[in-house]
């Protein structure tokens, strides 16, 4: 997987540009489906990341990118679910979540946010 591109709001994968988040599940990408995580917006100002998404969890390593400026709140419930599975997650400004990704792809699935 090739990572061309990133700028606040869009992402170049493969010769792909999304601008939108996305997720990387065992070198598949998807949109990221973050309706279920809407009704915890107001407590965080941002709609986070919650267990309530399809997290992709059949892998060692996630990889969370939370956005240019590492504005996308992880919740406290993925933290301990990726415990609960023995699943390492990682956190990082989407930049250097693509950093880490190019260096470490191997058993390593992603969700990236692209703005914020």
């Amino acid at each position: 997987m090739r990572f061309e591109a990133f700028s606040f709001g869009t992402l170049k994968v493969d010769g792909v540009t999304y601008e939108h988040d996305i997720i990387i599940d065992r070198g598949a990408i998807r949109k990221r489906r973050k309706k279920p995580s809407k009704k915890f917006r107001g407590e965080f100002g941002h709609t986070p990341l919650s267990v309530e998404e399809d997290i992709p969890w059949k892998c060692r390593r996630l990889v969370v990118g939370t956005g240019a400026q590492g504005a996308l709140p992880v919740m406290a419930q993925v933290k301990l679910e990726a415990e609960r599975r023995k699943v390492e997650l990682l956190v990082f400004p989407t930049d250097r979540a693509l950093e880490f990704l190019k260096q470490q792809p191997e058993g390593t699935n992603a969700i990236l946010h692209i703005t914020c």
